[in-house]
């Protein structure tokens, strides 16, 4: 589909979601929630709807940047009497906001020192002694590194790196062990970031919209990870396999980029003060999410993090701050209290009401939940598809007995999984834009990781999340 063919579709798709939301305004009143408090609007949770029902036309198309739409939905509340403007616009300073400022912040730093390009460079060293291990040394590099800072700078961090060891292996255009290399980084860094909270913003969004549904539930840094590791490093073999076994081999000596990235090692040098002082800090900083994490909150431990770069000279503000993701950090705000709307005004309990009997098996609400999830992050941003999504599965859950820790967890990990479409994730675009492999061979070789990895996840619910883990009971 062309260009203005594409645009004006979204124009459509949002257009009609426009005119279904200002329908549900006027209309009488017939979205009823029990429990709804006298206080509220009784056309509260209608109107509710409707602002979901365009955010969500906005985040599918993103016809307008996602920071846009979640500032339009703090906006919206109180123009239509949801909720008061003084709440509406307090419940954007969440604890979301400030852990994934905070991890943005440190992300940067890593990228602005030089430690970060420091780190990959001696890791793909360890593996540059044949073709497959540095393929290899490509996915576990962006797949470790994504644990700790975001997906889409783990990748814009490697790319450049990537790109110089096809220039020193003289590889054309469209070279079978460049398409291996660049599907390596992406796949690596998108399997990466579902292992803990820092690998993206999702998983600090789905913790805020579990605390404003579910006040007193959450779901700490140390669980988070026990949960979600199992499936990084089953997918990280995985890709490895697919990538090796999918696409034929075409070289057999690496050696100039042995030279070159030996010769990139050499020109580092010595570590300087500012990345010796971000590696101590980043290790503090980890280990007092693990085991500080419920004392004191993650967003807590974020934010003295990120204040202490400032106060150690290890970076200053300019030079961090064009690292920094300011759109999503909006995005997010918005997503929370647009979620918090949802569950104060009880609109998703009543639309999940009309559409699923509470008799329905957890199991299959599970089932589907994931499935709908992995396909809606292939054409959403995976931040959008969580905030959309978890709403509605919280209202799923209780009706049909999935706890909340489940469903949070069952939404924004295989949030992650979108290994299909360039436009899916950061992470698939930036390798996609080197042009070594095309649209079609991209969905010919992610259709089957993607399928994987709804099978894998279930797997690891059936036996370890909820015979080991106990998670329900979280």
């Amino acid at each position: 589909m062309s260009g203005p063919k594409r645009r004006l579709v979204k124009f459509a798709i949002v257009g009609v979601a426009v005119l279904g939301a200002a329908g549900l305004t006027i209309a009488p009143t017939f979205v009823c929630p029990e429990g709804l408090p006298p206080s509220m609007n009784p056309a509260a949770p209608q109107r509710c709807l409707g602002i979901f029902l365009i955010c969500m036309s906005l985040w599918f198309t993103n016809l307008v940047p996602l920071a846009a739409t979640g500032l339009l939905a703090i906006a919206l509340l109180p123009t239509l009497r949801v909720l008061p403007k003084e709440q509406a616009f307090s419940l954007y300073g969440n604890t979301a906001v400030f852990f994934i400022t905070g991890v943005f912040l440190l992300a940067a730093a890593m990228i602005s020192t030089g430690l970060s390009k420091r780190i990959t460079l001696i890791a793909l060293q360890r593996f540059d002694r044949s073709p497959r291990r540095l393929v290899n040394g490509v996915l576990l590099s962006s797949a470790f590194i994504a644990l700790w800072m975001p997906s889409y700078g783990v990748a814009a961090m490697i790319y450049p790196i990537v790109t110089e060891v096809v220039d020193a292996l003289q590889l054309k255009r469209g070279a079978y062990y460049a398409k291996k290399l660049f599907l390596a980084l992406a796949w690596g860094a998108i399997i990466g970031s579902c292992g803990t909270l820092l690998g993206g913003a999702r998983g600090p969004l789905a913790l805020s919209l579990l605390d404003q549904a579910h006040p007193g539930k959450s779901i700490s840094f140390l669980r988070w990870m026990g949960a979600a590791l199992p499936v990084v490093i089953v997918m990280t073999v995985i890709a490895y396999v697919m990538v090796q076994v999918r696409i034929p081999d075409d070289i057999t000596d690496i050696k100039p980029a042995t030279r070159m990235l030996d010769e990139r090692v050499r020109r580092l040098g010595p570590m300087s003060g500012p990345e010796r002082r971000l590696a101590l800090l980043m290790v503090a900083t980890i280990l007092a999410w693990i085991l500080l994490g419920n004392l004191l909150g993650l967003a807590v431990v974020a934010t003295l993090a990120a204040t202490a770069i400032f106060l150690l000279g290890i970076a200053d503000w300019n030079s961090v701050q064009g690292y920094v993701n300011w759109g999503v950090v909006l995005m997010y705000g918005g997503a929370v209290v647009l979620g918090r709307a949802l569950t104060e005004t009880r609109a998703m309990e009543w639309v999940a009401g009309q559409i699923i009997s509470p008799t329905t098996p957890p199991a299959l609400i599970v089932v589907l939940i994931v499935v709908v999830t992995v396909v809606l992050t292939e054409t959403i941003s995976n931040a959008a598809a969580v905030a959309i999504l978890l709403p509605i599965g919280y209202s799923l859950g209780e009706m049909t007995g999935v706890n909340p820790v489940m469903m949070t967890l069952v939404v924004t990990v295989p949030a992650g999984f979108a290994f299909l479409l360039p436009v899916s994730s950061p992470p698939n675009a930036i390798s996609f834009s080197a042009g070594h492999y095309s649209m079609r061979e991209v969905v010919q070789l992610g259709w089957p990781m993607t399928l994987t990895a709804m099978f894998v996840l279930l797997v690891v619910i059936v036996t370890w999340w909820l015979p080991v883990l106990h998670i329900n009971s979280w």
